[in-house]
């Protein structure tokens, strides 16, 4: 019988998870990392704005970041589970911080032109397509022994405490000088890449020979393993169509100025609402993670997301829209942590990271695409109506999901995905 192991497992901390070296020095290091990033993103959003004053540019910002990702999702999958992931990572993030460089010194010129700084997200999309797939896989390799979720909680919680600390970051460097939180993005993530680089990686056992080159034929084994596994395509796919329609966070920068009426400062403070919502529910996972109902809890979860979407764009009081946004952030941070969970648990070590690019596609690039569709959309009907409706329409994914995808919604404990 193996149910008193079970249930240690099951009670493990996360101050337990932490005390590991490795996973203390991975925390650290992204906690930087995803500042630098958070910091650069609310900026990028409301610089395109305040150039051109067109939701429709911020958009294309998004689909310029999207289009390198969906691009090269069989490849960075297939590098990240063929070649040393920390070296993958590092590489990638240089890229990141290349980026940065060039925003500083793009930002210097007083710009009236938005299309270099397209050029820019091109270059930094097609870095982060490598550096997600890689990082994501690094997770289980570092993970004490079934203590999984516990990580994916606390990684959670720096990933949103970022969302915080960022944006409202932006708001005052931003009105200060472009460049001045360009810059400190740039510091921010070359600290993270200098940690990073010092964390030490166990083999595992069951990991592939390194020697098998990157084909397309391997590189498209994630897709085929989702397709094929009900439980990972109902999970990834009710996020895709959720953040496809529910952008409204990339319309923030519009919302804040033409629909609230406040200046550079409130809007990274409403940005940070995001973080504020996203990292309490976080931390509050990361102590006392779901047990029971996991899949009921992400359907339930990302219809609070679509909710929260749908009072964002009906109130024009500046409280109710940031409470809205910390209620979206919380629905969405639920699903995140179940999701982060499942995905690894029932994908094979030597497809984590094919797996992982793939599922950095379907979610985590299409914000961006979820971005370039409000954007489109608000040209068309306009902001408010742009932003209810993705709202509506993710209520209607939920009640889709709950019925097709009955093995989602029928998973009890993570436990049972090892079985």
């Amino acid at each position: 019988m193996n149910t008193p192991e079970t249930n240690q497992v099951i009670n493990l901390s996360a101050r337990e998870v932490f005390q590991s070296p490795a996973v203390k020095s991975f925390i650290i290091a992204n906690s930087a990392l995803y500042i630098g990033l958070m910091l650069q993103a609310a900026t990028l959003g409301k610089h395109v704005y305040d150039i051109t004053g067109r939701a429709l540019d911020i958009g294309w910002l998004g689909f310029a970041e999207f289009l390198p990702i969906a691009l090269l999702v069989f490849v960075t999958g297939s590098v990240a589970d063929r070649y040393n992931r920390r070296r993958v990572a590092v590489l990638a993030m240089l890229g990141e911080f290349a980026c940065a460089l060039a925003l500083v010194g793009y930002s210097l010129t007083n710009p009236t032109n938005v299309l270099p700084i397209f050029v820019i997200a091109v270059f930094y999309g097609t870095s982060r397509a490598f550096v997600s797939p890689a990082m994501r896989s690094i997770g289980p390799m570092i993970a004490p022994e079934n203590g999984l979720p516990q990580m994916v909680a606390m990684y959670s919680t720096v990933w949103t405490g970022a969302m915080i600390i960022g944006p409202a970051m932006s708001g005052f460097l931003y009105a200060a000088a472009p460049w001045i939180a360009y810059a400190t993005a740039a510091g921010l993530i070359a600290l993270g890449i200098m940690l990073i680089s010092r964390i030490k990686l166990k083999i595992i056992s069951d990991q592939p020979a390194k020697t098998e080159k990157p084909t397309l034929h391997s590189a498209m084994e994630g897709l085929r393993f989702i397709k094929r596994t009900p439980i990972l395509l109902a999970a990834i796919s009710l996020d895709l169509f959720a953040v496809l329609f529910g952008g409204a966070i990339a319309l923030l920068p519009v919302i804040a100025k033409d629909q609230l009426l406040v200046g550079d400062v409130a809007y990274g403070w409403l940005r940070a609402a995001a973080g504020i919502g996203a990292a309490s529910t976080a931390a509050l996972l990361a102590f006392k993670p779901i047990r029971r109902h996991v899949g009921r809890a992400m359907l339930i979860a990302v219809g609070v997301f679509g909710a929260g979407t749908i009072v964002l764009g009906l109130t024009h009081n500046y409280w109710v829209a940031f409470f809205a946004v910390m209620i979206l952030s919380a629905g969405d941070m639920i699903s995140v942590f179940v999701r982060g969970a499942i995905v690894p648990l029932v994908t094979p070590d030597d497809k984590r990271g094919r797996v992982s690019a793939v599922e950095n596609v379907f979610i985590g690039a299409t914000n961006e695409l979820g971005a370039f569709e409000s954007g489109a959309m608000s040209q068309v009907v306009g902001v408010q109506a742009t932003v209810i409706g993705g709202g509506i329409a993710t209520l209607g994914i939920v009640g889709i999901w709950w019925f097709k995808f009955k093995q989602l919604r029928n998973i009890d404990t993570f436990d049972e995905l090892t079985q």
